[in-house]
């Protein structure tokens, strides 16, 4: 019998908890009853209720597994948590929030059947309030301009794949981690499949801008070398900006006898060298700072606690 094994990240997530297993439970007896099932809980170093709840879950429901990492790692590092354990032919990756909406699982797992290996989630209509949409349209449109590797880009964790795929992304070990870009580097045949997205049952997300902002980041740093070309070519532009205004001001002096401008234009170019200098010196200094945290070679996550028996 085939086995399906679903990953679940939990941060906070102690009013959702309930909901969702039962959801859960109501979609494996309606569309996977001819498979054998897991569910894979990782509590990402919460401070509510989250572990004692999945932790009574665990003793209703054997198939359930709960890894309690020793504090917050991030939402990527605890699905890689989860990928490190399953067991399944099939595994799919879900937040616990229920904007994943469980009974829409079927759908990624109908389109792998046509031959696919990645098949993700892209919602119909997102149901976030107006900003969390702006960022997230202004997230996707930044990763597409600046990400120059030929992979399968996208924001989106929901998503169904087959176990050679998740066998592949256990190999790669960086501690700065972008999981779905991970997943699109690997390769394999990777598809969209249209699902509803679900509202927030309860809480509010965890994404705030700086952590947006964050993400985005490591998405790009981690797969790009693409603002290395960006802080050259601002260097070429300065310095030519820099040539240009010294021969105008030398023709000037030369043509006109116009006199050489005095310190608030000499002041203005210092703190203009200055401040480029200070961008192309943080961006050399980020890639940098993560090489160097790559060499230290730590553990991705630390597990406190794990229920499987």
């Amino acid at each position: 019998m085939q086995k399906i094994s679903f990953i679940i990240p939990i941060y906070n997530e102690a009013e959702n908890i309930s909901e969702l297993y039962q959801r859960l439970k109501k979609t494996f007896a309606a569309d996977f009853n001819d498979f054998e099932y897991e569910v894979i809980f990782i509590d990402d170093g919460s401070s509510d209720d989250s572990f004692k709840l999945l932790s009574d879950l665990r003793q209703q429901d054997h198939w359930i597994k709960v890894i309690q990492l020793s504090r917050n790692f991030g939402h990527h590092i605890a699905l890689t948590a989860g990928l490190d354990h399953t067991t399944g032919d099939y595994v799919v990756m879900m937040d616990g929030d229920l904007q994943d909406q469980p009974e829409e699982i079927i759908k990624l797992y109908n389109k792998l059947q046509e031959g696919y290996e990645v098949v993700y989630g892209e919602r119909v209509e997102k149901r976030f309030g107006f900003f969390k949409r702006l960022s997230s349209n202004g997230f996707n449109w930044l990763i597409r301009k600046l990400i120059q590797e030929p992979i399968v880009i996208n924001s989106t964790i929901f998503r169904i794949m087959t176990r050679q795929v998740v066998e592949q992304i256990r190999l790669l070990r960086e501690r700065d981690r972008y999981i779905v870009g991970i997943i699109g580097w690997v390769g394999f045949r990777q598809a969209a499949q249209p699902v509803d997205h679900g509202r927030r049952f309860a809480g509010q997300s965890k994404y705030n801008w700086s952590r947006l902002f964050a993400l985005a980041f490591n998405a790009i740093f981690s797969f790009s070398s693409y603002p290395l070309k960006i802080i050259t070519k601002l260097g070429l532009g300065v310095v030519a900006v820099a040539f240009a205004l010294g021969v105008s001001i030398m023709y000037r002096k030369l043509v006109y006898d116009i006199p050489v401008m005095g310190w608030s234009s000499l002041i203005v170019a210092v703190l203009i060298m200055g401040g480029t200098q200070i961008i192309i010196l943080g961006v050399i200094g980020e890639y940098i700072g993560r090489a160097y945290m790559e060499e230290k070679r730590r553990p991705l996550y630390i597990v406190k606690k794990y229920l499987n028996d």
